[in-house]
């Protein structure tokens, strides 16, 4: 091929022409030969092993498939250079033409020059001549075979030499050949033979993955397998050729899949994850060791021709890559930085160009879907815990090392994912969760054993609260709180007082999505209005387009943007009032006659405060144990739930006049300053046991009191949403006095200007 092309490469010199074409002609015709050996031992050993039904061992397979190439590629540097060969042709077979003239004119003469008369030698004479005649024309195949029988007749009688003889005979079989040279090269090299030996093409296929050196051969190995198209036209034993072409393609192409494009696949995305997690150290990567394969030469293959399509393995990775990398991705949106990294790495190893994920903007933070908690609402708020303060949910327990949170910018990519009337929906759908909690807090209520224990800490309360600074006594408290666990527990181990102080959690964890929701909404708004400039002086487009006269479509658009601008306006100045809402659709129900049971909630709060604060330290001294289950540092839920049906009661006064965060706090000092005291009197006796207990009970006792406190921060910043400051007679009365002015003002702009001051 390297002769070839440098020889048809040269630039053609007259005084040389002669030397040129001979050199042309014989590496034409050496192209032939090697092609006609190359094809013979091919299709001798595959046919010998088949017929003989022996086992091929691998080199033999590898060796003949390389035979394969080298019978393709001498077919391709032909096909590549046809125009050059086939003007040199036309040349050369003058030139043979001319040579063979030569030998023939001087046999003639010879003839001529002999004077004795026969009709042999007159036969001989005009076969000479014949011969002439018939070479100065085009080689075609009849005047060439005439040429063969005029000269085997003029050969008689010694008319040439012997020296003279050979070059004559090797220059007609030279013409032959260079006349013939396209379909005699396309016959030899047609490997139709294949079809039979498809065998071997798996192994073949391995072994060009693990050689990835001369990845390029794979065109020429193709283009073998294309030989065997033509002759399965031909089938006859079918209903249509096409259904055998449909298995040939089918078949070949899922060999190629298996055996090379799905391990590169696979190869290429380990070798990207190894390199993207090197500081894990999964495996020995030493190339000295475990040796290297040049995957990238396959990259720059131009794609393979088959039957009606392209094979681009570069397209078909990058492909394989996209899909995997965007899948795992939408699965796991925490590793979209890990992706991002294999992406760039894969472009800068193996020139791959990857296509960008886009999944949707800031969907990498969306977290659970407000949908998805708007359905499962009873589930979220049994599962999540709620933080006042930093305003997020936090997962209970989960199955896998992390835990999901909720957070406000969640929430808002939510509401910009499915439209700000979700918030609408969300609040229904908690209203109608609350109902059914309700139901299952009057029904405690309701309880006999809870109400008779109520109404005696009551009346007990009232009786004792002079003699007692007007608080609630802790005992009474602890003594509740001890008492429940006689009514029965379930099998986890929980009380009655439990059970409803979950339930309590429940409903302000339902609470503290509504404020996230609020929040939500008011930052969605806000990011998409951040682009105006002036929220109070909008302009109005649609006035703006029709003034300059502008297309229909165009009005169309100026109007669906100043109902957009005006909605966006409206949202972010606003902000639905959700708290309100739910308190004034509840609270008339809660305050009527036949719930007269409901009303001694307030006298509950204490001893559910002390199971709380237990049950919160319990939680939090689980952070530090090996086993996490029940683990937790919030639960400012059941702050919120006790502040709402303390505001639904209207019992915020009834509350406070236990004062029963007060009797905590002096309990606890008492107790602080006793066990100091105590210890201040051991340290002289130096009992070191006893003033290890000391110590544990004074820590205890001041983690006692912190949670108290938090208790007590998180219930007063609960109040603050539910407007604590103001009793029911009280919003009332500012609700009439604001209906009445409305309706003064009414009147003013109804009515006529007049001085008269009655008319005010």
């Amino acid at each position: 091929m390297m002769k070839m092309e440098s020889i048809l490469s040269k630039e053609q010199r007259m005084d040389k022409f002669a030397e040129d074409l001979t050199n042309r002609c014989n590496v034409f015709i050496q192209g032939f030969l090697y092609a006609y050996s190359i094809s013979t031992i091919i299709k001798t050993t595959m046919n010998l092993y088949m017929s003989m039904q022996k086992p091929m061992t691998k080199t033999s397979v590898k060796a003949l498939c390389r035979l394969v190439e080298l019978l393709k590629a001498i077919e391709h540097m032909f096909y590549r250079r046809s125009m050059v060969v086939a003007d040199s042709v036309s040349h050369i077979t003058q030139h043979l033409q001319h040579q063979a003239l030569n030998s023939i004119s001087v046999a003639k003469k010879r003839v001529i020059s002999d004077k004795k008369y026969s009709e042999q030698r007159l036969d001989v004479l005009s076969a000479l001549v014949l011969a002439e005649n018939t070479l100065n024309g085009p080689s075609t195949r009849q005047r060439r075979l005439i040429v063969s029988l005029a000269l085997s007749v003029g050969t008689q009688m010694k008319t040439f030499k012997d020296e003279e003889l050979f070059p004559l005979q090797v220059v007609m079989k030279k013409l032959d050949l260079i006349s013939e040279l396209r379909e005699r090269v396309q016959t030899q090299c047609d490997c139709c033979f294949l079809y039979w030996h498809r065998a071997v093409f798996p192994i073949y296929l391995d072994d060009v993955y693990e050689n990835a050196v001369d990845a390029a051969r794979l065109h020429y190995m193709f283009s073998a397998l294309r030989d065997c198209v033509p002759a399965m036209m031909h089938a006859r034993h079918l209903e249509s050729y096409e259904i055998l072409l449909d298995c040939y393609d089918k078949e070949v192409m899922e060999i190629l899949n298996e055996h090379l494009l799905d391990k590169l696949c696979k190869e290429i995305e380990k070798d990207l994850r190894l390199s993207v997690h090197t500081h894990l150290k999964l495996d020995d990567r030493n190339p000295f060791k475990v040796g290297m394969k040049d995957l990238a030469l396959f990259f720059s293959l131009n794609p393979i021709r088959f039957f009606n399509r392209f094979i681009d393995i570069r397209a078909y990775v990058t492909h394989y890559l996209d899909k995997t990398f965007y899948n795992l991705t939408t699965v796991a949106l925490h590793d979209w930085a890990t992706y991002s990294e294999m992406r760039n790495l894969a472009t800068q190893r193996y020139g791959l160009v990857m296509t960008e994920a886009h999944l949707p903007s800031q969907t990498l933070e969306q977290g659970l879907d407000v949908l998805e908690i708007m359905r499962n609402i009873h589930i979220f708020v049994s599962r999540y815990l709620y933080n006042l303060n930093n305003q997020i949910f936090i997962e209970r327990t989960s199955n896998n090392k992390h835990l999901n949170t909720i957070n406000i910018r969640h929430i808002a990519n939510s509401i910009r994912t499915h439209g700000t009337g979700i918030m609408n929906t969300t609040v229904n759908f908690t209203y109608q969760f609350l109902k059914k909690k309700f139901y299952i807090f009057s029904q405690f209520m309701y309880d006999e054993h809870i109400k008779s224990r109520l109404i005696k800490d009551i009346r007990f309360f009232r009786e004792v609260k002079d003699q007692n600074d007007h608080k609630y006594p802790f005992e009474r408290a602890e003594k509740f709180n001890r008492g429940i666990r006689k009514l029965g527990i379930t099998p986890e181990g929980q009380s009655y007082l439990d059970q409803f102080r979950q339930l309590i959690s429940q409903i302000g964890n339902a609470m503290g999505y509504i404020r996230m929701i609020r929040s939500g909404g008011l930052h969605c708004s806000s990011n998409a209005i951040r682009f105006v400039p002036d929220l109070e002086d909008i302009v109005n487009f649609e006035e703006l387009v029709k003034e300059e006269g502008l297309a229909e479509e165009t009005l169309k658009a100026a109007r669906h943007l100043d109902s957009v601008l005006s909605d966006h306006t409206r949202n972010s100045a606003e902000g639905t009032e959700y708290f309100k809402m739910l308190v004034d659709v509840f609270a008339p129900e809660f305050r009527r006659p036949k719930n007269i049971h409901l009303r001694n909630f307030y006298i509950i709060v204490p001893p559910l405060t002390l199971n709380f604060v237990e049950h919160s330290i319990s939680c939090k001294e689980k952070l530090n144990k090996k086993n996490k289950i029940g683990a937790a540092f919030t639960d400012d839920g059941f702050a919120m739930g006790v502040a709402y049906i303390l505001k639904l009661l209207d019992q915020y006064q009834e509350f406070d006049s236990l004062h029963w965060f007060q009797s905590v706090r002096e309990k606890y000092l008492k107790e602080i300053r006793a066990v100091a005291k105590q210890q201040n009197v051991q340290s002289a006796s130096q009992d070191e046991k006893l003033l290890q207990t000391m110590n544990l009970t004074q820590k205890r006792l001041d983690v006692c009191l912190q949670e108290f406190e938090l208790l007590y921060f998180s219930l007063s910043s609960a109040r603050i949403f539910f407007r604590a400051d103001k009793t029911a007679a009280e919003e009332n009365q500012e609700k009439k006095e604001k209906e009445e002015a409305k309706t003064s003002n009414g009147d003013l702009s109804d009515g006529t200007v007049s001085a008269d001051p009655v008319v005010k």
